[in-house]
């Protein structure tokens, strides 16, 4: 129904940007709220940001401060994540999910969503 792949991801120093983008597409994929979640090694899968389906409405994590936006653009079928000030402890795999349907929040789970893409690493490092 939405398959997702994202893209982006790579070694950075603390201080670096970097953007990931996820691919969205399938039958659901305009009706679809779209999250970034994070899973660091031996950890859980933790939300970081999410979108609504027209891209005007936004929901951050607490644990970003700011440093982190989701943006969307339908028209390209992709949701982005610009990430600023990056630190050792952003160091993770980051994945898109997607689901119709939603009410989002600033705390949404993993078990809220449905569709996954495969990830991209995330590592900041000197």
């Amino acid at each position: 129904q939405v398959t997702l792949a994202e893209s982006g991801g790579g070694l950075v120093q603390p201080g670096d940007s970097l953007r990931l983008s996820c691919a969205v597409s399938g039958r659901l994929a305009s009706e679809s709220e779209v999250a970034w979640f994070r899973q660091a090694p031996g950890g859980k899968r933790a939300f970081v940001a999410a979108v609504d389906e027209s891209g005007d409405n936004t929901y951050y994590s607490d644990s970003i401060e700011g440093r982190f936006t989701i943006s969307r653009d339908n028209a390209k079928s992709t949701v982005y994540l610009h990430m600023n000030n990056l630190q050792p402890e952003d160091t993770a795999v980051y994945f898109c999910a997607a689901d119709p349907n939603l009410t989002l929040t600033k705390t949404m789970t993993a078990p809220h969503f449905d569709y996954w893409g495969q990830g991209t690493q995330v590592t900041v490092s000197s």
